[in-house]
């Protein structure tokens, strides 16, 4: 029997271990167990870089890591909540590239083009739309679709590339992005279930103010 992934946030170490000891209850009730190989402990905030003592689960201890996977986003340890990209771009790569490695020249631009946007695109932006973006992060998926243009028209010049996304009318990764994100704020304001209103409101702002959280798999 599995269960979905579970996240705990708690501002302090002592408030996460008793959170740990209600999910062990709980477990234990349901005639299931922690997977201590699939968790960890990661901290953000200004003191993400001290040292904290280890966090006992199941009579072991859980690791403190510097990045962990939950729903497909990879949170990173750092001063403010951020999330990485590189394993997105990685797996945008190796999409990309198989799909160039078996249609190659053969097929045309169009039908190329409509397989990286119908294809890949979405691995490049799966979750973004609710994670906080600096500026340079929304560069870099430009920067790969841009380098992805430039093998696909042999060229380096940024302009031919810029025209050429034109014509095709095919757009950069963060422009696709801004729309999903406004797609998904426009839904939270319709929901009409003020239970999840609730929780999303909850969520949010403990992600900004709780410093440490563990992640735990059943």
């Amino acid at each position: 029997m599995y269960a979905d992934d579970i996240l705990l946030i708690a501002p302090s170490v002592t408030m996460l271990e008793s959170l740990i000891r209600v999910c062990e209850t709980e477990l234990q009730h349901l005639d299931m167990a922690i997977n201590l190989k699939k968790s960890g402990c990661l901290r953000t905030g200004p003191r993400s870089d001290v040292v904290c003592g280890n966090i006992t689960c199941m009579s072991a201890s859980l690791c403190w890591v510097n990045e962990l996977r939950y729903l497909g986003i990879y949170v990173v340890k750092s001063k403010v909540f951020k999330c990485s990209l590189e394993y997105a771009k990685k797996s945008f790569y190796r999409a990309a590239n198989n799909i160039f490695g078996k249609i190659g020249r053969v097929a045309c631009e169009e039908v190329t083009l409509q397989l990286l946007y119908s294809k890949c695109m979405p691995i490049q932006l799966y979750g973004l739309e609710v994670c906080p973006l600096k500026k340079s992060d929304l560069s870099s998926p430009d920067f790969v679709i841009n380098r992805f243009f430039m093998k696909l028209f042999n060229t380096g010049n940024i302009d031919t590339v810029k025209q050429c996304q034109m014509e095709f009318g095919c757009q950069l990764p963060s422009d696709l992005l801004q729309k999903r994100r406004q797609k998904f704020l426009y839904k939270i304001d319709n929901i009409n279930n003020t239970v999840n209103v609730g929780l999303l409101s909850m969520s949010v702002v403990q992600l900004l103010i709780y410093k440490i959280s563990v992640h735990v798999c059943a």
